[in-house]
């Protein structure tokens, strides 16, 4: 499965809850697209969350955010890791 990472804008003072809140949201309902979210932060201070996940898709991310109740406003294939 590839790896993506998607990001988040206007997440501003965004607390520690409400990021555990959101990505236990998404692994609540993860399966049913085949997506395995690995990972999220926060900058609480510029608003922006990023989300590492492996996933058939980007368009899978995408469809677990709506239904989660936050879309991603980018979501970047990451083909290369080290």
């Amino acid at each position: 499965m590839a790896q993506f990472m998607d990001v988040h804008h206007g997440m501003k003072g965004i607390t520690a809850d409400q990021l555990q809140q959101a990505h236990q949201a998404d692994l609540a309902i993860e399966e049913d697209e085949g997506v395995h979210f690995q990972r999220a932060w926060a900058d609480p201070e510029s608003g922006t969350v990023y989300c590492l996940s492996e996933a058939p898709s980007a368009e899978a991310v995408q469809r677990i955010h709506e239904r989660s109740g936050h879309k991603a406003d980018e979501v970047h294939a990451v083909p290369l890791s080290v």
